[in-house]
């Protein structure tokens, strides 16, 4: 039935009205009833909006409709699994279960070259004669099986490895483009196979947020959809820009006999199809329909890497079969790789942890060195006036050392002059200055990117090494209001952390654990841990050596420069930023809140031999007659290396009371020996070393 049909049976489909009575004033059979018409046009809506591209209402509206469903079926206890609200996510999961395909989810035969399509439709013409084909773009997104009973979605899962794979329903339910009811006449079971994708312009945009916020962006929009259609929180999922198209036929209780009246049977069931689809009479048809797809793939708002020649009659697909990992009726013609030239899409500005500013071209992705490359470095504004780069432009992407993407040059230039830094941080709004090539934000510790990264830091391998604070904890404690400084994270409780999403007793409690294990430093971990520009580990071991205490060294950086060049591995450069941070009063006044509660200790920092020389260790847990970082400081002095985390090249990792699960799983993976603080006391006794 059409929108127009059902004016007068729903209200909610065409110009409804939004001025609802209150929810107290309604009955149970009234709240009841208008649910019931409200998932009706909500579903009609979606179906208008995602398979038809033609809404008949304003977002304005439709958010209405939907946020009075949500209202009525929470007070009413009158919630649905095939209900529109269910898309906004719900509890997260402990992990996915795995389930068998209806049918196999099988792959198919693809080449880039000409002469092995054309082998695929001479062996297609002898063993079913002549047929015609249906040409579609091949999505570079995630495959997913979903199944359909009497007309309701049961089930969405992952490929896998074809046979099964993960059920991610609850995650698949929060895609606007999935309808959890299909519409029309459809077959009482439907399991249909569908792409999943992220648009590019909402790609571009999520990665823009990413890097604004600090986090690292997506290297492409199938990464991001892979990443995401796995998250075990489907609010996470919600909250991400996903579409689906929908393109075969698993199973069914009544099959078509063609693939393309499958299709054309799909948008009248809901399913959102894509708009190139064609007809080939022969390979030279499909053959043509793929050069003329390569030259508007630039164009789509979707990835594609080349196109799927299907047989388009299914008595002829099962004729020719599959083998243990192919459908024998298709064959996919790829794309040849985007190689190194590329349009830059958007440019998001990062925000250090020092406040720096970087330009970030966000590109359509390109092969560069055999890797896919999104995103990549514009350094400073000095450069990109040099390089006269701006939004639109095409340019040529290298690799610094194969590894640090950045624009090399513009190769085509489609803008007006080139690309100017905002004048305030795009995280706080707050000014932007100038000091030389760099700019950087002024807002300090009060900008939100600025204080993530700080307590990331100071939480990190480089700081004081504090399990459980990495950088998506610290983004959530950021984000709940927990942490508005460093030092916010020694008010930090247990019940604080149990009552945000994810976090359990025992994570709380170990946390909290390593948090109070860190009151009493070792002054060169405390020195590192305060992110000073250019003092890592070895500057601050240097730094501690020399002053002993910290407030001597403190001394020193607010009033004398000469004696802070003269330490190793200073000099006049550093020396100066020491100076600088300590002047700025936001530093010095975050500095002293953090004294407060922590008292870094003296140094006795000195070398104790080579004892140790070569070997390589890795602390976790909390020790009982040390400190950790005490014991980091002990296997240094002795010519040893502490690190933060377990590779193939450490030698021992030491565990003491609640120790992080990741380093053992590391240490397990990479034999690396796991020994507990008596037996570490033991191995420094044997070569002479006495820890008291």
């Amino acid at each position: 039935m059409s929108v127009a049909d059902e004016d007068e049976e729903n209200p909610y489909l065409r110009e409804p009205s939004t001025d609802f009575r209150s929810v107290e004033e309604l009955s149970e059979d009234e709240a009841r009833e208008q649910v019931e018409l409200l998932r009706e046009a909500i579903r009609e809506h979606d179906r208008r909006y995602y398979v038809e591209s033609d809404p008949v209402i304003a977002d304005r509206t439709y958010d209405a409709l939907f946020a009075r469903l949500r209202d009525l079926e929470d007070a009413f206890d009158l919630s649905h699994p095939d209900s529109p609200t269910r898309s906004v996510g719900g509890e997260p999961l402990e992990a996915f279960e795995t389930v068998e395909h209806v049918a196999p989810m099988l792959s198919i035969d693809q080449s880039g070259e000409e002469e092995d399509v054309r082998e695929f439709a001479d062996r297609v013409r002898r063993e079913v004669g002549a047929v015609q084909y249906v040409c579609e773009p091949k999505f570079d997104g995630v495959s997913m099986e979903f199944v359909y009973e009497n007309g309701s979605l049961e089930r969405a899962a992952t490929r896998g490895d074809g046979r099964e794979g993960d059920d991610v329903t609850r995650n698949a339910r929060t895609i606007g483009s999935v309808p959890q009811k299909l519409h029309g006449d459809y077959p009482d079971f439907l399991a249909v196979r569908g792409e999943v994708y992220m648009p590019k312009d909402a790609f571009q945009a999520h990665n823009r947020e990413r890097i604004e916020r600090g986090e690292d962006p997506f290297a492409n929009p199938r990464n991001a959809t892979a990443g995401t259609i796995r998250q075990l929180d489907p609010s996470v999922v919600a909250d991400r820009p996903l579409e689906v198209f929908f393109f075969d036929v698993l199973e069914a209780s009544d099959l078509e006999d063609s693939h393309s009246a499958e299709l054309e049977r799909f948008p009248e069931w809901g399913l959102r199809v894509t708009d190139h689809v064609e007809f080939a009479a022969d390979i030279d048809e499909a053959i043509d329909y793929r050069d003329r797809m390569l030259e508007a793939r630039d164009d789509l708002n979707y990835e594609i890497d080349g196109t799927v020649i299907k047989v388009d009659d299914r008595e002829a697909r099962e004729e020719l079969g599959r083998t243990a990992r192919h459908d024998r009726y298709a064959f996919a013609y790829k794309f040849p790789a985007r190689a190194e030239v590329t349009p830059i899409v958007d440019v998001a500005v990062q925000v250090g942890r020092t406040g720096r500013l970087t330009p970030v071209a966000l590109l359509e992705p390109v092969d560069v060195g055999g890797v896919t490359v999104s995103r990549a470095s514009l350094h400073n504004p000095d450069e990109i006036e040099e390089k006269n780069v701006n939004i639109g432009d095409t340019v040529r992407v290298q690799r610094a050392g194969d590894v640090i993407p950045y624009v090399e040059e513009v190769v085509e230039k489609s803008s007006e002059g080139h690309y100017e830094l905002p004048d305030h941080c795009p995280v706080c709004d707050s000014p932007v200055e100038r000091d030389g090539p760099i700019a950087f934000c002024t807002g300090g510790l009060a900008c939100d990117a600025q204080l993530r990264r700080s307590i990331e830091y100071y939480a990190g391998d480089d700081g004081l090494d504090l399990e459980g604070l990495g950088e998506k904890s610290v983004r959530q404690l950021v984000d709940a209001g927990l942490l508005e400084s460093v030092a916010d994270l020694y008010e930090l409780d247990r019940e604080d952390l149990t009552d945000l999403e994810g976090w359990g007793e025992t994570s709380a409690e170990n946390v909290i654990s390593e948090i109070e294990a860190s009151r009493e430093p070792p002054l060169a971990a405390f020195l590192s841990a305060l992110g000073i520009p250019h003092v890592g580990p070895t500057t601050a071991r240097e730094l501690a050596r020399e002053f002993g205490t910290f407030e001597a060294f403190r001394e020193a950086a607010e009033n004398d420069l000469e004696r802070l060049e003269d330490v190793p591995d200073v000099g006049e450069t550093v020396a100066e930023q020491l100076h600088e941070f300590f002047a700025s009063e936001a530093n010095a006044a975050a500095v002293d809140d953090l004294l407060e509660h922590v008292s870094p200790q003296e140094s006795d920092l000195e070398s104790g031999g080579d004892e140790l020389e070569g070997q390589t260790f890795v602390f976790t847990g909390s020790l009982e007659g040390l400190t950790r970082s005490e014991a980091q400081e002990t296997v240094e002095a002795h010519g040893a290396n502490a690190t933060g985390s377990v590779s193939g090249n450490t030698d021992y990792l030491v565990v003491g009371d609640n120790p992080g699960q990741t380093k053992r799983d590391d240490a397990a993976a990479n034999d690396v020996p796991i020994v507990d603080e008596d037996e570490f006391r033991e191995l420094l006794a044997e070569r002479g070393i006495d820890l008291e």
